[in-house]
């Protein structure tokens, strides 16, 4: 969605900046605009969704982890006040996959922050074992896979561990649940969908890759892990992850095929075998221009829809659980009731007013009413107004602003 429309190479489609606008100056303007947006959206009742979506995919995402913290929950129609308790050690006891979830987690320290004390490290590492171990131990119908835990370990460091398992448990029971059966063939399924992709946009990449019989294997630790166990760099996993919590369940392998066709030249330049081929593709650059390939992964499911992909023999005899029910969780998400409402549900009805501490309460800070101020002046007396809902939401945000 990044512009719109397909980017020029070179850059050449580029905006220029209006005259005597710097071109800082305008990204931190329509930088204010997204904010701005999504505040608004997130006040709507019911919550404008859609326009979360539209955030979420455009180009920069959700921007930060605090406005994450906001959004991810709406695009997964989570009620943040109406979370599960703490995962607790006794989801350990006798559960016949600790000892793997224990060994892969123990083998992620990369997906820490770098910097961090091992003590604290460590914390996070048991705290992940557990919110993995509670998802399967309340959906017994779901299995463990290698490569889950680098899911549950992306939303346990943007979300904490009761957002994070409450995120985690609609991600495994709708986007992921394909990967969470007993074998592998719904997940083999979901990747037959990236040949017939290559084979619309290139039909000279997709005849090379079958002469050299390189299947799609390599790409199986980039759907199951949403890329969290490819890339280096945590922004850019967060950022994916921000597309696609608001996209379809198949566009993580459209985004694969963007990344393939993006590299052609390449593959195309390599030796016509498997091993050559499969190791080139296995192994992602780090400095993909990500922002045009998801923009690119975009446009190709708009112009090569699943649907139509499906109608091919490998696709057509296979019912995914992901594809099949997503209509249903997107109309479920429309009819979401804001923070604001849910809070004071939640005050009315709770014995546990302690939940109400989840999002903060504005104070009169005079740091909040400049802010509030320069809303005003900045973004004009329609922001205003919004405003005045938003001492009530999270003055943090505002100050996001500035």
């Amino acid at each position: 969605m990044s512009g719109g429309g397909p980017r020029q190479r070179g850059g050449g489609s580029a905006e220029r900046p209006p005259p005597g606008l710097r071109r800082g100056e305008l990204l931190g303007s329509k930088r204010k605009q997204k904010l701005l947006l999504i505040h608004q959206a997130l006040m709507s009742d019911p919550v404008a969704v859609e326009t979360l979506r539209g955030a979420a995919v455009s180009e920069g995402g959700l921007l930060t982890d605090e406005i994450r913290r906001k959004v991810w929950p709406k695009l997964l129609s989570v009620n943040v006040y109406n979370l599960p308790p703490k995962p607790g050690r006794a989801v350990r006891r006798n559960h016949k996959d600790y000892t793997q979830v224990q060994l892969d987690v123990n083998r992620s320290t990369r997906r820490f922050p770098q910097g961090m004390r091992p003590e604290q490290r460590q914390v996070l590492q048991e705290q992940l074992i557990d919110l993995i171990l509670h998802i399967l131990r309340a959906h017994p119908e779901l299995h463990y896979y290698q490569g889950y835990h680098d899911i549950a370990v992306t939303l346990l460091l943007v979300a904490g561990e009761r957002m994070g398992s409450a995120l985690l448990e609609k991600l495994s029971t709708h986007h992921l649940r394909d990967f969470m059966d007993p074998t592998m063939d719904s997940t083999k399924h979901i990747l037959n969908y990236l040949m017939p992709i290559l084979q619309r946009e290139s039909l000279c990449l997709h005849d090379f890759m079958l002469r050299a019989e390189v299947g799609t294997i390599f790409a199986l630790s980039w759907l199951i892990t949403w890329y969290g166990h490819v890339l280096t760099s945590f922004p850019h996993v967060l950022r994916l992850y921000d597309f696609f919590l608001a996209s379809h369940p198949l566009l993580p392998v459209y985004f694969a095929a963007a990344i393939v066709l993006h590299r052609e030249e390449e593959v195309l330049a390599c030796d016509c075998d498997m091993p050559s081929v499969h190791q080139l593709l296995s192994q992602i650059p780090q400095n993909l221009p990500y922002e045009s390939l998801l923009s690119r992964a975009l446009q190709l499911f708009q112009r090569h829809p699943h649907t139509e992909l499906a109608k091919q023999a490998a696709l057509q005899h296979h019912k995914s659980i992901s594809i099949g029910t997503f209509t249903a969780f997107q109309l479920a998400a429309s009819r979401q009731r804001p923070d604001s409402v849910l809070r004071s549900q939640k005050q009315q009805d709770s014995a546990h007013p302690e939940a109400a501490a989840l999002l903060p309460t504005a104070g009169h800070s005079p740091l909040v009413k400049a802010a509030v101020w320069g809303i005003s002046a900045t973004l004009g007396a329609a922001a205003l107004a919004v405003t005045q809902t938003a001492l009530e939401w999270a003055p943090e945000f505002l100050l996001q602003l500035f």
